[in-house]
């Protein structure tokens, strides 16, 4: 355990360090998104699993630009809308296959699983032209510019996601619960902070979240390529830092009303405990984290979700 003793942990708040027009900033980039309509496409797919329905989805997200998705529908329930949980990824990874997301179908829920745009296999580019997935480097990406940060795009997808949700027929648009791990959990903050129709967050040892912080007590990657990042541009890292604070996730977590399940790891040298606990003590909702004491960057793992199950299913009653 190389961070703070959980005593500590559970009192850090570190002092906010956000830009003066955050929230016009933000205002501003949802209001630019919502210009475009969202124009989905939903295919259904045969991809032999009975059990659920599965649609290969198509929608606009930042600056109208083509964003992928899975949605699944638990076939038995054709009759009624259902909850749905919107499903965000870790980093490097994309949307995968449907047969990767059947807790939520199999516990009644519908999932939308958004792809992360120029992460995973590539079928959403970052931007137009850029067809190209990226293993690594994105968390740099723009980061001298708010207006070009990667982040700024992804977290804007992520918004269109929860707007799409709302609007299919399959779901109960009263019922939207964000999700997701590592970077996931850091853009499921991230909307929690921004979209007020999310009604549940489950953040599991969210990424993008204190950056300074990260960046000083621990070498591991992503977080690696920021440090390297300073390292190399050492005048310019004032600049990369203001950029950031438009993205931090302690920053946004303020802003964020809506119930939140986190889980955070104690010995996880990818996302350390304290940046975990910097967002979760400001995070503005109702709130609870379950602590694995001995875990690393995977947290609960596999037992995770018999948390959320009966979490999830009190804030959806």
């Amino acid at each position: 355990m190389f961070d703070l003793p959980l005593d500590q942990l559970r009192d850090y708040r570190p002092e906010l360090t956000e830009p003066d027009d955050f929230d016009g900033f933000w205002a501003r980039t949802l209001t630019e998104a919502r210009e475009h309509d969202l124009a989905a496409k939903i295919t259904p797919v045969d991809a032999l699993l009975p059990g659920v329905r599965v649609f290969d989805v198509r929608y606009n997200g930042y600056g109208g630009q083509p964003v992928a998705a899975w949605l699944l529908v638990p076939a038995s329930q054709e009759a009624e809308p259902v909850p749905c949980v919107v499903q965000f990824i870790g980093y490097g990874g994309g949307r995968g296959r449907p047969h990767e997301w059947l807790l939520w179908p199999a516990a009644g829920y519908a999932v939308l699983v958004m792809d992360s745009r120029g992460q995973g296999d590539g079928d959403t580019p970052d931007l137009p032209g850029d067809s190209t997935p990226h293993h690594s480097g994105l968390l740099t990406r723009g980061v001298l510019d708010p207006e070009q940060y990667y982040y700024r795009r992804l977290f804007t997808d992520a918004v269109r996601a929860v707007d799409l949700a709302a609007t299919l027929p399959e779901v109960d648009p009263a019922r939207i619960v964000v999700a997701g791990a590592s970077q996931g959990g850091g853009i499921a903050q991230a909307v929690a902070g921004l979209h007020p129709r999310v009604r549940g967050a489950l953040i599991d040892v969210p990424f993008l979240t204190h950056f300074r912080r990260a960046t000083e007590i621990t070498d591991s990657q992503p977080y690696q390529e920021l440090s390297v990042f300073c390292a190399t541009n050492r005048d310019l890292i004032e600049q990369a830092f203001h950029t950031l604070g438009y993205f931090d996730g302690v920053h946004l977590a303020a802003r964020a009303t809506a119930p939140a399940l986190y889980s955070v790891g104690l010995m996880d040298d990818v996302c350390p405990p304290s940046t975990v606990f910097a967002a979760y003590n400001r995070y503005a909702g109702p709130k609870q984290i379950q602590i694995w004491p001995y875990n690393r960057h995977e947290g609960g793992g596999s037992c995770q979700a018999p948390v959320q199950l009966p979490w999830l299913r009190d804030v959806l009653a």
